[in-house]
């Protein structure tokens, strides 16, 4: 990683802590419902799903960015900053949960309707964000050694396809097995559906993808190359 002062950087580190907070204090604890219906078809398609899918995405086009024009050093150091900011919001937000309301205040339960997560679910969404984002980044910077800079398209879905693999693959059994409301048949059904969705939206999001990378290395005169990396997601002397 070289060591410098970038004009975008903490801008851009701002953003995906932004994003990963709101989908998982907000996004994780509401379910939506898509109704799909075609012309000259009788039937309509229902499909449920959690919101937080919608915009977590993004988290990975913001590592995809990182890695392509940063380097992964860089993006190893926003993952962590990340992960240690989820801990504290989750801690702070039950500690807030726990303290009690004043009496005349009304909406204690809708703010643990809202806010509450179990402690199982927040573990299994820490390890799985990590592990996917880490997965995503190192995927990201060897494909670019290898297509030698060329095919940014190869490193964006890709990279995505095995960092959100791996993130779905934790997380759904770790938060969910066992559990009596969710079978295994629809932890499995839940996970391809969701996972398909998250593959998709790289894929549609890759020609906004090109112009913010492209315009992002102009800026910042940096387009950098993993060759001497130290690709441990535990190495942080950098």
């Amino acid at each position: 990683m070289t060591h410098r002062n970038y004009k975008y950087l903490h801008y851009i580190q701002a953003l995906f802590i932004c994003v990963i907070l709101i989908v998982n204090l907000v996004g994780a604890n509401k379910v939506s419902i898509l109704n799909v219906s075609f012309p000259f078809w009788p039937y309509s398609l229902s499909w449920p799903f959690g919101t937080g899918i919608l915009f977590f995405p993004v988290s990975y086009l913001i590592g995809d960015l990182l890695t392509e024009v940063y380097g992964y050093a860089t993006s190893r150091m926003v993952i962590w900053t990340g992960f240690a900011v989820l801990i504290l919001s989750t801690l702070m937000v039950q500690f807030i949960l726990l303290m009690p309301p004043a009496p005349d205040w009304p909406h204690q339960k809708a703010y643990e309707d809202v806010f509450s997560i179990s402690w199982r679910i927040a573990s299994a969404s820490l390890i799985a964000f990590a592990s996917g984002e880490f997965v995503n980044s190192f995927v990201m910077a060897k494909m670019k050694l290898l297509t030698k800079g060329n095919q940014l398209w190869t490193r964006t879905i890709g990279s995505t396809i095995f960092g959100e693999a791996v993130d779905t693959i934790l997380f759904y059994p770790l938060a969910f097995l066992g559990n009596a409301a969710f079978s295994p048949s629809l932890i499995g059904q839940i996970m391809l559906s969701n996972y398909l969705v998250k593959v998709c939206w790289e894929i549609i999001a890759t020609p906004l993808t090109y112009f913010v990378i492209n315009w992002l290395k102009k800026a910042e005169a940096e387009d950098y190359f993993d060759t001497n990396t130290n690709f441990n997601p535990f190495h942080i002397a950098d």
